[in-house]
């Protein structure tokens, strides 16, 4: 089998795995669920407006802490809402996986163990050395 067939396969067979499935449900329930699509979507907006505010030459501090302090608002509305949180959990368990299955594929070109260390604290199972 050619190289390109088997990295067609292993494709398929990851479709398959519970753990990308669950990310495509987290994805679709983000991408359907309107009242978060309007906090990203204000969010960037204020982003925007701080990055205009700031580049001015005669800066509005006043308006630059009220967008902030919205931004922050915003910020956090997003982070512990539950959609956003299924959806950063989902990308963090395909991140593992994608990881092992790189490490797998080094492996058995190389015949040397991966470091455990990705750079990524989110795919980390050990701790810092």
């Amino acid at each position: 089998m050619e190289i390109f067939e088997l990295a067609a396969e292993l494709g398929k067979a990851l479709r398959k795995d519970e753990r990308l499935v669950r990310l495509e449900n987290a994805k679709k329930a983000y991408e359907g669920d309107k009242d978060l699509q309007k906090l990203m979507i204000e969010y960037e907006v204020q982003q925007k407006a701080l990055q205009h505010e700031i580049t001015k030459e005669e800066r509005d501090t006043m308006f630059i802490d009220v967008i902030q302090k919205r931004i922050d608002e915003l910020y956090k509305a997003i982070m512990e809402h539950p959609i956003f949180e299924e959806l950063n959990e989902a990308q963090a368990e395909v991140n593992i996986l994608m990881n092992e299955v790189n490490g797998t594929i080094t492996y058995n070109i190389t015949g040397e163990k991966p470091s455990a260390c990705t750079g990524s604290c989110s795919t980390c199972g050990g701790g810092c050395h």
